[in-house]
């Protein structure tokens, strides 16, 4: 009993201070996408296209195996939070190896089979050799990428996120100083086009990796090289991910959807679908820095058994991440006219996206209360859960709309509708759940 209320409470500005550096860094990769994405667009429809349709596949195979990041936080946030941070040291350097491996492989397999991969988006002709020809350079960065991710889920376990925002800030500097360098051409350098975004992006992974890298060997009780292949939390650690995992292809399942369904409207729909959809993964990644404060603090609660402060904590997160979504929602309907020429002059491609750019809007608010959830149950180590809501959300929601509205033709507005009906359900289930069973009066009652 002593554990509900006998710890400090945490305040705002604890929260604020975790949830700001996790912002800048949480957008570091959409960022690079969006500059790709924002610099290609000068080259060309077919380019912006083909980019849109690569850079979002890289995002979400980014997304399916990075899932150990949250996993390692947990862990090492829960240890932390019991003062015994040194028996877990042992695990982090076989996560950042083992996810470098996850990536090696995946990085072989779509690299080899990238041509097949994104016929299955319905590209063809020059959208599909383009979009090919950037992967083939993007995908070597998916075990830098991946490792990167487990190191700096080590750090915001030790309840460091301004290593990771230092790490961001650099890559996204990186990749804006060579964008148009290598694009378009400067003194010897000749222009690569899209090859050259893609070599932008990769450069700027790797940079980011090797300065991680020096943080965790000079300020933290971890390191690289594994003291062993063995540890006592390595099952804990691999059920999470897999559970997490499991959650991330059924979340793919709607965005692979959404990108098959653009392709197939014609060259101009996945042009404007491809600008809402790094829009909309910037804002997620946005809004996720309180949700990455979330399962920082909740994975510490944890390790102290503090569940009175656990729920408060939470709730607090899910409403700072609201306000943060509508503080995006009305930027982008202030900014609707202006969003679409940063990356297009094409007037089609800009009509098209003006029809559907509300829904990206509207949803920011909405998308804020699953976000914050996901980092919430992320920090109680509760894999199951986000991986239940993701399946019953994508095959109950998001897959009957999209179909039903395509086969109404509804199009582009088809797809953004089904995101939206998605994203509530999402919201409705972790609401209610966490509700149910992690209120302090409901925990008591089944000790």
């Amino acid at each position: 009993m002593k554990h509900l209320s006998a710890r400090p409470r945490i305040t705002n500005k604890e929260i604020d201070r975790l949830a700001v550096p996790a912002i800048i860094s949480g957008i570091a990769e959409p960022l690079i996408s969006l500059v790709d994405t924002a610099f290609v667009g000068r080259l060309g429809t077919t380019d912006l296209a083909a980019v849109g349709i690569a850079s979002s596949f890289f995002l979400l195979v980014v997304w399916v195996l990075a899932q150990t990041r949250s996993a390692v936080l947990a862990v090492v946030a829960r240890y932390y939070g019991e003062d015994r941070l040194k028996e877990v040291t042992g695990l982090v350097p076989i996560a950042i190896w083992l996810n470098f491996i996850l990536g090696l492989g995946f990085f072989a397999l779509t690299n080899a089979f990238a041509t097949q991969i994104f016929q299955q988006y319905n590209a063809e002709g020059a959208i599909l050799s383009k979009a090919v020809e950037y992967y083939h350079i993007r995908s070597y960065g998916h075990p830098i990428v991946l490792a990167t991710f487990a190191l700096t889920g080590a750090f915001r376990g030790i309840q460091n996120l301004r290593w990771g925002m230092w790490i961001s800030i650099l890559g996204a500097l990186v990749n804006l100083a060579l964008n148009p360098v290598l694009i378009f051409g400067w003194g010897p350098i000749e222009a690569m086009g899209i090859a050259g975004s893609a070599w932008a992006s990769l450069i700027a992974q790797v940079c980011m990796f090797l300065v991680a890298v020096w943080i965790l060997e000079k300020k933290t009780p971890f390191s690289i090289i594994p003291r062993g292949w063995r540890h006592p939390e390595l099952k804990n650690l691999w059920l999470l991910s897999s559970n997490l995992f499991a959650r991330t292809i059924a979340l793919n399942v709607c965005y692979y959807l959404g990108n098959r369904y653009a392709t197939g409207y014609g060259e101009a729909y996945i042009a404007a679908h491809s600008i809402a959809m790094q829009m909309w993964l910037f804002s997620a990644f946005f809004i996720d820095g309180y949700a990455a404060a979330g399962s920082v603090l909740v994975g510490r609660l944890v390790g102290e058994k503090n569940w009175r402060e656990l729920y408060r904590v939470s709730w607090k997160v899910v409403r700072k991440s609201v306000f943060i979504g509508i503080g995006i929602m009305l930027i982008f309907f202030a900014c609707y006219t202006v969003i679409g020429g940063v990356f297009t002059k094409d007037t089609h491609v800009l009509a098209l996206l003006s029809g559907i750019f509300w829904v990206v809007a509207l949803t920011q608010p909405i998308n804020a209360v699953a976000f914050a959830f996901d980092g919430v149950y992320k920090g109680l180590g509760n894999g199951k859960i986000l991986r239940n809501v993701l399946v019953i959300s994508t095959f109950a929601a998001f897959v009957p709309v999209a179909w039903g509205m395509n086969v109404l033709d509804w199009k582009l507005l088809a797809v953004w509708s089904a995101f939206f009906v998605w994203m509530i359900a999402r919201s409705v289930l972790l609401t209610m759940h966490f509700q149910k069973n992690y209120k302090p009066v409901n925990i008591l009652a089944r000790k």
